[in-house]
């Protein structure tokens, strides 16, 4: 199994979301964060456009989702191919739980 993490720039995060439930791999998780990357974010003229304030963090959206290794290029595909700016972070899964019924291993997803 594996965990796969997309850092997003832009709020692509439907388009992916529809994208990836044609390849069934369960759930996805979607956080809401801020963050910084290379480059500045935008600037915010403020005060009748006489300031210039650039904010030393921008909104990021990040996806979560745990994956079957025989899915990895498919599920990384369409994700290219659905976002417009951001990171994809690959990285393997040791075990996996489920609390309620005491299933382990890619059952859990």
């Amino acid at each position: 199994m594996l965990r796969v993490q997309v850092l997003l720039g832009n709020n692509d995060v439907m388009a992916i979301s529809e994208a990836l439930k044609k390849v069934p791999v369960g759930g996805l998780t979607v956080s809401k964060m801020k963050g910084r990357g290379k480059n500045p974010g935008p600037e915010i003229h403020a005060s009748k456009g006489t300031e210039v304030f650039v904010p030393q963090f921008t909104e990021k959206y990040v996806i979560e989702l745990i994956i079957p290794e025989s899915k990895e290029d498919t599920v990384i595909e369409l994700i290219k191919k659905n976002a417009k700016v951001g990171k994809i972070f690959v990285s393997p899964i040791l075990r996996a739980i489920d609390i309620g019924s005491g299933d382990e291993g890619e059952s859990v997803i």
